[in-house]
């Protein structure tokens, strides 16, 4: 049995997994692996690196800081999350990443990303902590319009969420057959075609598979839901979902707000540490 944690993406709704998976951090549960998409793979970091509390300290500490989210990083880098200070000089030198902890964790990490040139989901593994690992992650949250085109290793990557917002699916084939969900959205969320698309055709104008990802994204994340649905039935997932809608935005700049969100996580991560440990012990 391989138990596995999946983590859907949500830009600053993902504090609302942090704080969940902080409480199972603290309570010693150690899943085999973790797939993490956007900010799932942004946050979920912190759960191979053994750093429960960091995700909320450095994204309240510099909420209101220009160098890590501004219209001014934006329109400089075009990014509007600053890659270089966000995703290497934060995690190197104000609130430091532990890459011990992250290499010597035998859990196994992947993160998704939308490869633009095809319109596909690519799953990388990482499996040690270094700059390029940083820049994969950077690359799975990163968000169209928001941010430019990430290339890495002879790929050119966006946001995982276009092509795979809930790698529940792609981790069960590799053999998870114990997975807890952690979704950003509640029981009865719909996706809508997404409204920017006018925008979204002129920015990635380059890339017409990637347009067409982004177009038919709510019909592939609507079929997600229903696939995690089933599988809930069925029971080879638990789905811990928040029960109203996250108060949050996708881009936030106040503390407090940042708080009340990571605060939703904690108490929904407490009411369901037991069933969390049941199922995982489960055979």
């Amino acid at each position: 049995m391989k138990r596995g944690l999946v983590l859907e993406g949500g830009a600053m709704r993902g504090l609302f997994t942090a704080g969940i998976t902080d409480v199972m951090m603290e309570a010693g549960i150690e899943p085999d692996g973790l797939i993490g998409v956007s900010a799932g793979a942004a946050f979920g970091c912190n759960y191979k690196s053994r750093q429960p509390g960091r995700a909320i300290r450095y994204n309240k500490r510099f909420a209101r800081d220009k160098r890590y989210c501004s219209w001014q990083s934006w329109l400089k880098t075009g990014d509007l999350y600053n890659a270089e200070f966000g995703y290497h000089i934060v995690p190197a030198k104000y609130d430091i990443f532990d890459d011990k902890a992250f290499n010597e964790n035998p859990m196994e990490f992947y993160v998704v990303c939308t490869d633009v040139t095809t319109g596909k989901a690519v799953y990388k593994q990482l499996k040690e902590s270094t700059p390029l690992t940083y820049d994969w992650i950077r690359a799975s949250a990163s968000m169209p319009l928001a941010s430019k085109v990430v290339e890495l290793e002879g790929q050119k990557v966006l946001d995982g969420g276009v092509a795979d917002s809930i790698p529940l699916e792609y981790f069960e084939r590799i053999g998870y057959d114990r997975n807890v969900v952690i979704l950003t959205q509640p029981e009865g969320f719909v996706k809508e075609r997404n409204p920017l698309m006018p925008l979204m055709r002129i920015a990635l104008r380059h890339y017409p598979n990637m347009i067409k990802a982004m177009d038919t994204r709510h019909l592939m994340y609507n079929r997600q839901l229903e696939y995690v649905r089933q599988a809930e039935r069925e029971g080879r997932c638990l789905v811990i979902r928040p029960e109203t809608a996250i108060p949050i935005g996708h881009i936030s700049h106040d503390p407090e707000e940042m708080q009340r969100v990571y605060e939703m996580g904690r108490q929904t991560g407490e009411q369901y540490i037991n069933k969390i440990k049941e199922f995982y012990l489960c055979e």
